[in-house]
């Protein structure tokens, strides 16, 4: 990185707007920073971080306002920097949040922070970015380093490493700590305690799960829990568990002997079970025979009773079968009979219909006219008929003849008085549309302005909208201006309760140690076994759960900072839009605007709509126009057609009517003459076919009675009332045949046990004594019922302690490998935190790095160091943990100074004030050297050494310019900061900083 230009403007003490061209102070390659105490030296360094980093160093960053108190009202604070970084020219212009009078009224309000990244291209500045965080992200990963690490490579703070060089571990651990990247070992030792604890938590509780297990086989053995129970550790936070769970061990053998016995009283109980099952079997055998044989007995005699109830049935079933037989028989006489009788019904329904038939045709032919004549008669009306037929359309055709006439007539009477209304519209009309368009040209003249009148109502709409927002967002900006401030104020309350917290906690820690003390145990600090003075606790330690609920708290209220910050930038975004587009009129202003604006539009609009209308009635006129006209030649055309059309039907009217008058003959009409003789001829067809129906009717009957007669002779029956007194219904002989069947069938099991050889052997044997030994058989039920009792409880006793024993096994198993984790996990987590006695310096695993990284320092301080001093004084680092350090595992972060006169090693403290000069800028030139590799080795073309030089004598600053000269190889220009008077001799390009009741100024002599 390379500086080549910086403007201030309104930035400390800097009220107006000064350069600084770094090119020409690089030229020199060593130049000097001068001015009198408070005159601004320190600030320019603030300018050029503040414009990388949009922060200053140190304290200073804490302090809210950066412009300066010197400048007018109006003037905006800024910075502008030019810098080189790995080969890009850049130009950052930042300037930060300050308070400028208010555009309209009184008061004060807040301009945002802004920032404006550029680069140059093409002969150019091209914009790369305006947003904060991104311009930030930008430079940073350009630099390769954070704001605190390039404070401490670039500008290179003397009074901050003569503290350094003095320091304790603790205070030189926090240092290094800002500087490099050690966060992901401290997460590593957190990682490492956290899974000690888990690994412990998770051993305790599957011990604990054994052990309940074995509580449940006690319990189902009926027996003492074991005498040797194991003792469940609970490992305490940072401190090495408890022996291991070695007791665990034994519960498995424990199990197995308590289950040997057992099942030797399993297997007596078995024994038992099966004698008495045996003698249970022999009673049931003996009772089960005895049942079978008074049920044979039994059976034999009610066979015996069955036989002698069926004789007394034999006469009434001889009966049954009679009167089924004679039913069937009549069953295939009976449809002849019935037959007989339907066919006498329709022979006396024909005789009937004939008779009526022929009364019908009496009056147009003899009374006993033969068939043939009346067929005659019938043909002769028919075909009369049809000869009419033809005529019949004539007449049709004749009624519409008169029916189009009559039409004709009703057209000519409606199209005469429409001709003439017609003619004297035309007359009118083309007047009307020539005064229309007229109107309409007239109206599209004045809505030509429309489109401007809206646009302007659109405008002053914009922004009156925006100042009437304007005035509500002022409120707001200060209620989220308010809410802001108290959320730092609690964000900042609650971070310090939290350092009060963990300060009170380790306060107390000496207390809390001592509450752990047990006699003859040694001590976790010093390893003895005698406590002769423990410490007392002074007042209420709070504990880790507190310190992290306060932790929460500030996390909490950190988010609601930040939140509340997000808020009040974007209120403060949209105030400067909503200026942007109302600009200075107030909203009273803006309205009237807006009031004539609209007052134009709706004059343009009612113009607008004038016209829309007129076309559209011009439209309307100019069609009107042209129906009228078409309208006009229809109805000519229709009168012309009309009258022609009426003549032709009047000719052919009066032929028709000729015609049909002479075929009509008597009749009124052609038609009630079709209608007579139709009549006519359907009465001489039905009369015909009646005479034929009943003819057939009577021979049908003849041939009935015949077969019926016949074959209720053939059946045994003299007459069909015989026949029809023999008949049954399906359901009565059904009845009748299922209790001839019964009979017989009971009368078959009757048979068949009476000659049963069982049945009748056991007739003859006498009958047993069941109630002697149904008792027998209870009595061996009990025995057998107690006996399988006590050997279930045995098995079942010795199945749960066989499942127990699986469970205390299985809990035994996945106990082990977490006692195993849990030792390897406190074995490496007291490693890692410097705790456990195989780390010999007992440092932890941070320190331990951050110790590497100050060897590096250490080695780079020592090339200018000797230098500096002759070749006397050498850096050392030492793992021995200073007698100030009160954190554990806080060594391996010792300096001391070897004296090459005395051979001797001493503390940095005891150096002179020059002797600690040289040194501490030897190890902020070796630090500045490790950040930068660190960093990515991002080449430094610029630093700044700020102060220290009055401390040195003539011969030792002579050593310090030269390594100061050294720093210039590779064009690297270095920038002392000091108002030292023999610094202006020895460095001629110096950048003078005066001060004055009016600000400051800047001006550079080469």
């Amino acid at each position: 990185m390379r500086l080549h230009r910086l403007r201030i403007t309104a930035f400390g003490p800097f009220s107006g707007t000064e350069e600084i061209d770094f090119d020409a102070l690089s030229d020199a390659g060593l130049f000097l920073i001068q001015g009198r105490t408070g005159a601004g030296k320190t600030s320019v360094l603030d300018a050029v971080c503040f414009a990388l980093y949009g922060q200053v160093p140190g304290a200073r960053n804490a302090v809210k306002g950066l412009r300066s108190d010197h400048a007018s009202p109006g003037t905006a604070p800024s910075v502008v920097l030019e810098t080189t970084i790995r080969g890009r020219r850049l130009r950052i212009t930042r300037s930060p949040a300050w308070e400028r009078p208010k555009l309209r009224g009184s008061g004060t309000t807040t301009e945002h922070a802004k920032v404006l990244l550029e680069e140059f291209e093409d002969g150019a500045w091209v914009g790369l970015s305006t947003r904060l965080d991104e311009a930030g992200d930008l430079i940073s990963r350009l630099l390769g380093m954070t704001a605190v690490q390039f404070c401490q490579v670039v500008m290179l703070p003397q009074g901050e490493f003569a503290g350094f060089l003095r320091a304790g571990a603790d205070e030189r651990r926090k240092v290094l700590e800002r500087l490099f990247a050690t966060e992901v070992f401290t997460q590593v030792e957190k990682w490492l305690a956290d899974r000690r604890a888990a690994t412990g938590r998770e051993a305790a509780e599957l011990a604990a799960a054994a052990s309940s297990v074995a509580d449940r086989i006690a319990g189902t053995a009926g027996a003492p829990p074991p005498r040797d129970r194991p003792v469940v550790p609970q490992p305490r936070r940072a401190e090495p568990a408890a022996e291991p769970f070695a007791e665990v061990e034994t519960l498995p053998g424990w199990a197995a002997e308590l289950a040997a016995g057992h099942e030797d009283v399993r297997a007596a109980t078995e024994e038992l079970r099966r004698e008495a099952a045996e003698a249970l079997e022999a009673a049931r055998g003996a009772l089960e025979d005895a049942r079978t044989l008074a049920d044979r007995q039994r059976r034999h005699a009610d066979a015996l009773a069955r036989r002698e109830a069926l004789r007394e049935h034999a006469e009434e079933r001889s009966r049954m079968g009679s009167r089924l037989d004679a039913a069937a028989r009549a069953d295939r006489v009976a449809p002849l009979v019935h037959a007989v009788r339907r066919r006498h019904e329709e022979a006396r329904r024909a005789r009937r219909r004939a008779d009526e038939a022929r009364a019908a045709v009496g009056s147009l032919l003899p009374p006993n006219a033969s068939e043939d004549v009346l067929a005659k008669a019938e043909r002769d009306r028919r075909d009369e008929v049809a000869a009419l037929e033809g005529v019949r359309g004539k007449a049709a055709r004749l009624r519409q003849v008169e029916r189009e006439r009559e039409a004709l007539d009703a057209e000519l009477r409606r199209l005469e008085p429409e001709e003439a209304r017609i003619a004297a519209t035309l007359d009118e009309l083309p007047g009307v549309v020539d005064a229309r368009r007229a109107e309409l040209d007239e109206a599209r003249v004045a809505a030509a302005g429309l489109g401007g009148a809206e646009a302007a109502v659109r405008e002053a709409e914009r922004r009156l909208d925006a100042a009437q927002r304007l005035d509500r967002l002022e409120q707001r900006l200060a209620e989220a201006q308010a809410r802001y401030l108290a959320a730092v104020d609690a964000a900042q309350e609650a971070r310090e309760r939290v350092l009060d917290l963990r300060q009170a906690r380790l306060a107390g820690m000496a207390a809390v140690l001592a509450g752990e003390l047990r006699d003859g145990e040694p001590c976790r600090v010093c390893g003895s076994t005698e406590h002769p003075a423990p410490g007392v606790q002074a007042g209420e330690i709070p504990d880790e759960a507190e310190i992290e609920r306060a932790q929460a708290e500030a996390d909490d209220a950190q988010d609601a900072r930040e939140k509340a910050g997000t808020a009040l930038e974007a209120l403060r975004s949209d105030r400067d839009h909503l200026l942007e587009v109302a600009g200075e009129a107030d909203a009273d202003a803006i309205a009237a605007e807006l009031a004539d604006a609209r007052l134009a539009l709706e004059e343009a609009t009612a113009r607008a709509a004038e016209a829309e209308r007129l076309e559209a009635a011009l439209h309307r006129d100019e069609q009107e126009l042209e129906r009228v006209r078409e309208e006009r030649d229809a109805v000519s055309r229709a009168l012309a057609e009309n009258r022609a059309r009426d003549g032709e039907l009047a000719a052919e009217q009066g032929r028709l009517s000729a015609e049909l008058d002479e075929a009509r003959g008597g009749d009124p009409t052609i038609e009630a003459r079709l209608a007579r003789l139709a009549r006519e001829a359907d009465a001489l067809a039905a009369t015909i076919e009646a005479l034929r129906e009943s003819g057939r009717a009577a021979g049908e009957l003849a041939a009935a009675r015949a077969a019926a007669e016949a074959a209720a002779g053939a059946e045994g029956f003299r007459t069909p009332e015989e026949v029809l007194g023999a008949v049954m219904s399906d359901e009565e002989q059904g009845e009748l045949r299922d209790r001839i069947r019964r009979l017989d069938d009971e009368e078959a099991a009757v048979r068949d046990l009476l000659g049963d050889p069982a049945l009748v052997k056991a007739a003859a044997e006498p009958a047993p004594d069941l109630a002697a030994l149904e008792a027998a058989f209870r009595e061996a039920d009990a025995a057998h019922t107690a006996a399988a009792s006590a050997a279930d409880r045995a098995r079942q006793r010795c199945d749960r302690l066989a499942e127990l024993r699986a469970r205390l096994g299985e809990a035994v198993r996945a106990w082990r490998p977490a006692a195993e984790r849990h030792a390897v996990a406190e074995r490496l987590a007291g490693l890692a935190s410097g705790k456990h006695h195989a780390n010999r310096h007992a440092v932890s695993l941070s320190a331990y790095v951050l110790g590497a990284r100050l060897r590096q320092v250490v080695a780079a301080a020592n090339e200018r160091l000797a230098r500096m001093s002759g070749g006397r004084y050498t850096l050392v680092h030492t793992t021995e943990k200073a007698a100030g350090d009160r954190t554990r595992g806080a060594g391996g972060l010792g300096l001391r100074v070897a004296d090459a006169w005395t051979g001797l090693e001493r503390d940095p403290v005891t150096l002179s004030g020059g002797e600690s000069f040289i040194t501490s800028l030897s190890l902020a030139l070796g630090l500045a050297d490790v950040v930068t590799a660190e960093a990515g080795g991002a080449e430094i073309g610029t630093l700044f050494v700020d102060e220290g030089f009055g401390t040195l004598d003539e011969e030792t600053l002579d050593e310090v310019m030269d390594v100061l000269d050294g720093l210039r190889d590779g064009g690297r220009a270095v920038g002392v900061v000091s108002h030292v008077a023999e610094l202006r001799a020895r460095i001629p390009a110096q950048l003078r900083v005066a001060k004055g009741r009016g600000g400051s100024t800047a001006a550079i002599t080469v």
